[in-house]
């Protein structure tokens, strides 16, 4: 049997509206971080969908040779086209964890890059900086 559990410790960052910039970096690596997991750990699911599908389908073929009822045969053999499809959408929901991903560590670099040098200024100030929009009045 498969131990398909919710797991809250890989869980994504709580979106509570804290935009500084080590916060967001934070949330960014934290969320690929689960996505890269989750990734892994669907590429797993996947090997272990295709490699029950196989044994159904050697199933179905061996319960043929025995010469048991034909309902057998394609009960087993449903069994295996449902894992085979199954897989396939296990694979696309992979393919899209990848994704996320990877985009998720393109953000986190390209923040890093825009805000990182005025994060370093603002945070080794001793006066307190304005807020965000004080100079636009």
């Amino acid at each position: 049997m498969s131990s398909l559990t919710p797991r809250t410790s890989g869980a994504a960052a709580p979106t509570d509206g804290d935009n500084r910039y080590k916060a967001v970096q934070g949330k960014l690596k934290k969320l690929s971080k689960s996505m890269d997991m989750a990734g892994t750990e669907l590429e797993a699911l996947l090997r272990g969908m295709r490699t029950n599908a196989y044994r159904a389908e050697n199933l179905a073929v061996a319960i043929a040779n025995a010469e048991l009822d034909v309902k057998f045969i394609e009960m087993t053999n449903q069994v295996s086209v449902a894992l085979g499809g199954a897989a396939a959408e296990v694979q696309k929901l992979q393919q899209a964890a990848e994704e996320v991903s990877g985009m998720a560590h393109a953000a986190r670099r390209r923040h890093a890059r825009l805000y990182q040098a005025l994060d370093d200024i603002r945070s080794s100030r001793r006066e307190r900086t304005p807020k965000p929009g004080f100079f636009a009045h």
